[in-house]
């Protein structure tokens, strides 16, 4: 019985100096222990080979513009672009132009075989003989009441019959032109001439190239409804962009705007034309429309680009560079800081706007601070070695 009872004494000694071989003491706490072992230095160093590598910057304050980067949609200039509509309804006889042609107002663009038109022929031609009728009647008349055998009331209506139709030729040769008939046409059908069987023209309406083609021969066109061709002055362009409240402010008519695209190595320049007083439902942003130069035709409809819009507004505050900003497992941003006795702190901070390759720091740092602007990765090597 005693040896038993010497045996179990012995058990919680055992179990104590294993204890105290692992976390250093029977009493103390593991958790304690492992974290103060996981715990990294706030300061670490590099060799001073390395450091010479290293670009350190000494922030100072500075007065800046800030910028907006979003992305946005080209589109073809509302103001210098159209649809064209036919003039007369009825089916394509003929498509004069290719895509891509480049044409000025009044250029034909296709012809229609249209009903309309030869409404239009024979109401002009009744329209100058009815004028041609009532002149010739008028100028007797004026003969009979100047010999006193007209009364002058029958005169006066003789006027109002030869003004009446003039107004009516006028108003059917507008009519004529609204077609598309050109000049000549319309000329040989008031000087009684044969003419081949007339055609209505659809024109361009405004100088440009031929961006879409809507309608193919043989096609039923419904005048003044069916899209026939899309022209647009290809000069400038549209870029349609979205930007959130908390941006706006930054964003105002007028102020310039660096449009990146894939296309070009070089930025194409814009401005900011339109701000649009309300919000999209679905994204809460706010429509911004930037009128861009389009040299080369770099931009094109439907093309996705980034924009850069470049504020108006004055500032004053710390700016590091892109590369000094690094992110933390939890997507924070965090800088390297140098310390006094020569190693590198790792510094939370609070980004503000960008300003062209720099961030502006709301929070985090102070002027005098020397930050790695160049070579912030290799320290973040280094740290975790």
């Amino acid at each position: 019985m005693s040896k038993q009872l010497s045996v179990r004494a012995a058990r919680p000694i055992v179990a104590c100096i294993a204890l105290i071989a692992v976390a250093g003491g029977c009493g103390s706490k593991p958790d304690a222990a492992a974290a103060a072992t996981a715990e990294k230095p706030s300061s670490f160093k590099v060799t001073d080979e390395q450091r010479a590598k290293l670009k350190i910057v000494t922030l100072a304050k500075e007065t800046f513009a800030p910028t907006v980067e979003v992305t946005g949609t080209v589109a073809f200039n509302g103001d210098k672009s159209t649809q064209v509509l036919p003039p007369g309804s009825g089916p394509v006889s003929r498509i004069l132009v290719s895509l891509g042609a480049n044409v000025v107002a009044g250029d034909a663009l296709a012809t229609v075989a249209s009903p309309d038109f030869a409404a239009a022929v024979s109401a002009y031609r009744k329209a100058e003989t009815t004028l041609r009728n009532t002149a010739r009647i008028l100028k007797l008349d004026e003969q009979l009441f100047a010999n006193d055998a007209l009364a002058r009331t029958d005169l006066e209506q003789a006027r109002s019959d030869s003004a009446s139709a003039a107004a009516d030729r006028d108003a059917a040769m507008l009519a004529l032109k609204s077609l598309g008939l050109p000049d000549s046409t319309i000329s040989s059908i008031r000087d009684g001439q044969r003419t081949a069987p007339v055609q209505g023209t659809i024109v361009a309406t405004i100088p440009g190239t031929v961006v879409e083609k809507l309608i193919n021969p043989g096609q039923l066109l419904t005048a003044g409804t069916t899209p026939a061709f899309t022209v647009a002055d290809l000069s400038s362009m549209w870029v349609i962009a979205s930007v959130y409240a908390a941006d706006i402010p930054l964003v105002t008519h007028g102020v310039p705007v660096d449009i990146i695209t894939d296309a070009s190595t070089k930025p194409v320049h814009g401005v900011v034309d339109y701000v649009a007083p309300i919000v999209d439902p679905g994204t809460k942003a706010t429509t911004v429309r930037i009128v861009a130069e389009n040299p080369g035709q770099i931009l094109r409809r439907d093309l996705f680009v980034r924009v850069v819009v470049h504020s108006s507004d004055r500032r004053t505050g710390l700016l590091v560079s892109v590369a000094s900003v690094l992110r933390d497992d939890d997507n924070l941003p965090f800088v390297f800081v140098a310390a006094p006795d020569g190693g590198f702190v790792r510094r939370r901070v609070d980004l503000g706007y960008r300003v062209s390759d720099r961030y502006e720091i709301v929070k985090g740092l102070a002027a005098g601070d020397k930050v790695v602007a160049d070579g912030a990765l290799f320290v973040q090597f280094a740290e975790n070695q």
